[in-house]
Order: C-alpha cells, then structure tokens, then sequence
C-alpha cells in the first residue's frame, strides 16, 4: 500500500510540469491573440514599427528578436574561450587540489550574484571604459550588454562543464595513459568524445540564461527600438523592452507586449530542442 501511495504521488507531483508548463503557453497565446489578430502573426514578427502613439499604433518584434539573438550569441563567443580553460582546470589539471576547490568557490559565488549586480558594475565600470577606448560613443551598446552577459553566464557554463569532466572514470584515463597518450590527446580523443553531450548541455542551459536575462541588458543595451546596424550599435532585446514599457501599457500595446514574450518562450523552446536533438545525436 505504501508503494501504490509512492507511486501515486510521484505521478501526481510529474503531472504538475507539463501543466504549468500548458498553462503559461495558454495565458501567453490568449492574450497575446489581440496583437496577431489585428497585426497578423507574421507580420507582427517581421515588422520593425514600434509606434504607440494613440490612433497611429503599429507594433513589430523583429528589433527584439535581433537584438536578443545578437546579445545572446555574442555573449556565448565570449563565453567559451573562458569558461572551458576553467572547466578544464577544475575538472581535471588541478582537480582535488586547493587551488580547483578555491576556483571552483568562486564561481559559483559568481553564478548566485544578482543580475542587478552585474548591470550596476557594467554600467559603471564597462560603459566608461567603452566610451573612453572610443569602441561606442554612448557606452551602451549590444557589445557592452554581451560583454556583461558572458561574464553572467561563464560560472554556469564553467560549473556545469566542470562536474561532467569530473565524471569521466579514472581508469579509462589511466589507461590511455599507460599507452603512451598526451595530456592534450586525452582531452582531444577522451574528454570531448565522452564528455562532450554534457559539455554541450551546459551551453544550451547558458543560452537560456542569456536570453531571458532583463535587467542586466536593460541596463546597457541603449534601449533603442530599432534594428542594430553592429555590435556597436544600441538596440533592445525582447525581455527589456517589456520591463521598459509593460507598467505603463494597456491595450493593443500590453497584447504586444506578450505576443513578444510569448516569441521569446518559443525561441528558447526551439534552442533547447535543437540542442536536445544534436545531444541525442552525438550520443548514436
């Protein structure tokens, strides 16, 4: 009786995912239907108007969609060159010593910090130093917002990389060892090829990050509702501009509003089970 009662609550407990899950997708598609009934699903998506003047409204996400797909992978090509040395470093040259442990400490200090924190310091610290090396004349720019979204997203990738590398059996390395194998032949042929789909995992959940990050971008993109012309350029991505306007927004333009947070849930949907597929791939 006590395992049928088990059973039932794990049932029960697993049942509950999908229906949040169902239940945002609901709210977000229903009040979202006034902007694409009126603006046309596709249009919506690609137009590049935001105008809500009264009796001239005319809404577009494409901007934000560029600018939070330009942000994000940015953010991701400063990401790498920084996070796997330090999962490397941690997981395998250095690991069970104190120095790994000690690195390892302060990453995942880095990944609990608030993302207020990191705006602050990027808008006083990184924006000047922007404008001083002449990269940006206002200091916020889509670079600016990247630069700070790596530094975001280094520790998760970093962390998560780092317990997959660890995972890798001891004797398989010793064994490759004792047949004559390099260091770097171990993580080229042995690491990668094992660990590789987790490594993976871990820079699809950093996107996630990345994509859905508010405040830190708010605070540095620039906040312009046009298309950026280059990383230089500022923009607006898809969750500032609804932190910016949402509290004042009613109507057609709060319909707007959702209709782009409902693109953005189905931006990361599609990543994730892009990124699903090429895990499950790697793994035949």
């Amino acid at each position: 009786m006590g395992d049928k009662i088990f059973k039932i609550i794990l049932f029960i407990t697993a049942l509950i995912i999908p229906l949040i899950c169902g239940g945002i997708v609901y709210a977000l598609v229903t009040d979202a239907y006034q902007a694409f009934d009126y603006f046309g699903f596709f249009n919506f998506l690609t137009s590049t108007d935001w105008n809500y003047t009264e009796g001239q409204e005319q809404y577009g996400a494409m901007p934000f969609i560029i600018g939070t797909l330009m942000t994000t992978f940015l953010a991701l090509l400063f990401c790498i060159p920084f996070s796997l040395p330090v999962a490397l470093f941690c997981g395998e040259y250095f690991k069970g010593r104190k120095i790994a442990s000690i690195l390892s400490t302060v990453v995942d200090l880095l990944a609990g910090i608030p993302s207020i924190i990191y705006g602050l310091w990027g808008f006083f610290s990184l924006r000047p130093l922007i404008i001083s090396l002449n990269i940006s004349p206002q200091g916020s720019s889509i670079l600016t917002a990247s630069l700070v979204l790596a530094i975001m997203i280094v520790p998760y990738a970093a962390s998560l990389s780092s317990e997959f590398i660890k995972m890798i059996p001891d004797d398989i390395k010793e064994s490759a060892y004792s047949l004559g194998a390099t260091r770097w032949e171990i993580i080229h042929k042995l690491f990668f090829p094992i660990a590789g789909s987790g490594i993976f995992s871990s820079y699809i959940l950093a996107i996630g990050r990345a994509l859905g990050e508010t405040m830190t971008v708010t605070m540095l993109i620039g906040n312009t509702n046009a298309i950026p012309t280059s990383i230089t350029s500022t923009g607006n991505s898809m969750a500032s501009i609804i932190a910016n306007q949402f509290g004042e927004a009613d109507g057609l333009r709060l319909s707007s509003l959702i209709a782009i947070a409902l693109i953005l849930f189905l931006i990361t949907a599609i990543i994730n089970m892009i990124g699903k597929i090429m895990i499950k791939h790697s793994r035949i």
